[in-house]
């Protein structure tokens, strides 16, 4: 084993409450039980790598300025709770309006780049958000996935049972099973 385990997390519906197209830092608000997941988790020894899909760049509804401070925003929150966020990366794009990418989930691009910026070991890592383009990549890189949906009757839920990844009602429960689920990563 190289490298080591990181949740690939993603952040509007899993970290942050989902407002659609958020520009304003002030409105950013961790989701009930996600401080202190992400504290357990920096605890426990992993990196916390946020992949988040931002069209309203692409749609001209945020500019990168306020996607930045909306970022920061949120890197401020989870370490003011313990669980500071190794690294956040974003796809700006949206294949209707500045064509084909290889960066928005649930393409690759941004976990490959991760796991080598970070020299993260795919295979011990966890994949955890509120759509199963977040987390399908565990599937293909080897890792982990879970998908964060309270109603197991949606369509993402639905999806995500026929892909035979794992269902939590919340964050809270998503860091539980990957803490239960943990390899030990030591000398």
């Amino acid at each position: 084993m190289t490298g080591r385990p990181a949740v690939f997390l993603d952040r509007d519906g899993t970290l942050i409450e989902d407002t659609g197209y958020l520009s304003d830092p002030d409105l950013v608000q961790l989701l009930p039980g996600v401080g202190i997941g992400l504290a357990r988790l920096h605890q426990a020894g992993f990196l916390m790598i946020v992949v988040t899909n931002q069209s309203g760049l692409a749609r001209g509804w945020i500019t990168p300025e306020q996607y930045q401070a909306v970022a920061d925003r949120v890197a401020e929150l989870a370490a003011r709770h313990g669980g500071p966020l190794t690294q956040q990366y974003f796809c700006p794009h949206l294949p209707e309006l500045s064509g084909p990418c290889e960066c928005r989930k649930p393409g690759l691009l941004l976990f490959q780049q991760a796991i080598t910026e970070w020299k993260v070991d795919p295979v011990g890592s966890w994949w955890v958000g509120d759509k199963v383009r977040d987390v399908v990549g565990a599937r293909i890189l080897g890792g982990r996935a879970l998908l964060v949906s309270p109603d197991t009757e949606s369509d993402e839920a639905r999806e995500a049972s026929a892909l035979d990844i794992a269902l939590v009602p919340d964050f809270e429960t998503a860091v539980s099973r990957i803490l239960a689920g943990q390899r030990f990563y030591g000398p």
